[in-house]
């Protein structure tokens, strides 16, 4: 009698338990297995779900682009994978902006195996198989090269290309078909094509920032914010076993204090800043060993300031990023890189600028961050920091498929202003109404 209680009362836990496990109250997943994946957030997918995007490159006259990385060499001959000119190791901070240069070369890549799998774009040879149009004008480096004072005789160099790649697209089919609305055009300089640059403004930008353009010029709904190409070296192996105690300084900044703009700021923040032993805040010019310098200071400190420059970023974010430095971000108008993908709060720290100008706020603020947030922040640049590099060939998940991935997220707006504009017979009457 007792056995066939203790066998119904068996039969009835095995029913009980399958009854839960059926409706899902019950999940014994979670009592045999510890690890548990990460977040939604921090799993940010660099393997394309999708087919890459189709790009058609415009074949422009090297003058428009690679000409201007050696002067030297007037060959006019087509650029292609096989004699297409490496970045010069010695350019200084024309680096920083050179984001149109790996833009172009990464269409070149064919890929070797299963790589097309993971690019974000490819190159097309029909136009009429284009998703987007790319325009390979270097138009931040020929602002650079050709008289950057702006005073130049050589500016009217810079000036006239822009007039002539103007005079070129507009007798593209492919341009006035869309009023250039599916275009992709780099001006990562905040004074790149500064002549014309009203003249491009349906395209695709690829920016910096808005900091230098009128709003009613380039704004986030239709273009592209880049990261500024890094000038110091990534860290390949931060291995450390208590980064926090090792990184002796509490927060670093090293860089020119003389700004414009938002950018006055680091003039003010060098008087609240003096006096605190665990921060380092040293005015300074870019030559080969103040880079040195910078990232030795970055890579010893916990925290990396970056305040506005003369426009609400600067490259020093994105050295402090692959520094494994957790950003102090300063600027009230700032945009970022990727920020439909990634959480920068995740790995950075934000104040305004009147908070910034709180005597003794930041710091204060900087010192009761606990060590094991710094220490999350710290681990999620290490697993982000490959989103900021620039290099060929293209990998996975680097700086240049990111930059194709946000324009593909650009593309549904650029459509609906694209087919807007045929049918409507006062084409900015939504703009004057909300001006109203």
């Amino acid at each position: 009698m007792l056995g066939k209680a203790l066998l119904s009362l068996f039969f009835f836990f095995v029913l009980l338990i399958s009854f839960f496990i059926f409706t899902g109250t019950l999940d014994l997943r979670a009592h045999f297995f510890s690890i548990s994946p990460l977040p939604q957030q921090h799993q940010l997918s660099i393997c394309p779900t999708h087919s890459p995007l189709r790009v058609f490159m415009y074949d422009l006259p090297r003058r428009f682009n690679v000409g201007m990385i050696d002067r030297r060499n007037s060959d006019e001959t087509p650029v292609t994978a096989r004699n297409f000119p490496p970045w010069p190791s010695h350019s200084g901070l024309k680096k920083q902006h050179s984001v149109e240069y790996w833009m172009m070369v990464s269409l070149f890549y064919e890929g070797e195996g299963d790589a097309e799998e993971t690019k974000e774009a490819v190159r097309v040879s029909d136009p009429e198989m284009a998703d987007v149009f790319f325009v390979p004008f270097f138009s931040s480096l020929s602002f650079n090269t050709h008289g950057h004072n702006m005073t130049d005789p050589d500016t009217e160099i810079d000036r006239r290309l822009q007039i002539d790649l103007l005079e070129f697209l507009r007798k593209s089919k492919y341009w006035q078909r869309s009023g250039g609305r599916d275009h992709v055009i780099p001006m990562h300089h905040p004074n790149a094509f500064r002549f014309l640059r009203d003249q491009v403004n349906a395209s695709i930008l690829v920016v910096a920032d808005f900091g230098r353009y009128p709003k009613s010029m380039s704004y986030l709904s239709k273009d592209v914010v880049a990261p500024y190409v890094h000038v110091v070296d990534s860290i390949i192996d931060d291995n450390s076993l208590d980064p926090f105690e090792s990184r002796t300084t509490l927060l670093f900044f090293r860089g020119r204090t003389v700004r414009k703009d938002e950018g006055i700021i680091r003039a003010k923040l060098a008087k609240i800043l003096v006096g605190y032993d665990d921060v380092h805040y040293e005015e300074s010019f870019a030559t080969g060993e103040s880079i040195k310098a910078s990232s030795q200071g970055m890579r010893s400190s916990k925290f990396c300031l970056n305040p506005a420059g003369d426009t609400p970023s600067s490259c020093r974010l994105f050295d402090a990023i692959i520094s494994h430095c957790v950003p102090v971000i300063v600027s009230d108008r700032i945009e970022l890189p990727y920020e439909d993908d990634l959480d920068y709060t995740e790995f950075s720290v934000f104040f305004s600028i009147q908070e910034a100008l709180k005597p003794g706020y930041m710091v204060q603020q900087l010192r009761q961050i606990p060590k094991e947030r710094w220490v999350k922040m710290w681990e999620r640049l290490k697993y982000i920091s490959h989103h900021y590099e620039f290099q060929y060939p293209p990998k996975m998940g680097d700086a240049v498929n990111m930059l194709w991935r946000q324009v593909r997220h650009k593309l549904p707006g650029a459509r609906l202003a694209e087919h807007r504009s045929r049918r409507l017979k006062i084409p900015d009457w939504w703009g004057r109404r909300r001006r109203r």
